[in-house]
């Protein structure tokens, strides 16, 4: 159970981390988790429970990374991009627009 949690937590910083500059194992963040991790494991003499607020709040951590990288995702698909035509928004939201009789010069 903490190695799943700890393997999941340690993707999203992968995933955050996608460009150049120091690497993900040298992040403040990884240092954190990791130290963590050992300091709240469990051997056969005891049995703390800070491990099961250290689950929480790693569970907690995990979904908020999760979110952020959702949202960041959808905010750059569906955020505004200046003025759209309307054959665009129709597009974007799986909509066709009627075709004008007539073609060019219908106008006049």
């Amino acid at each position: 159970m903490a190695v799943r949690l700890l393997r999941e937590l340690l993707r999203e910083l992968r995933i955050l981390r996608p460009g150049p500059g120091p690497r993900y194992r040298e992040t403040a963040a990884y240092q954190l988790l990791a130290a963590q991790f050992r300091r709240h494991r469990v051997t056969s003499e005891k049995l703390c429970r800070a491990q099961h607020e250290l689950y929480h709040q790693a569970s907690t951590y995990l979904c908020l990374l999760q979110s952020v990288r959702q949202h960041l995702a959808l905010h750059q698909e569906y955020h505004s991009k200046g003025e759209r035509s309307s054959r665009d928004v129709a597009q974007l939201v799986g909509l066709k627009l009627p075709q004008q009789p007539g073609g060019k010069g219908w106008e006049k």
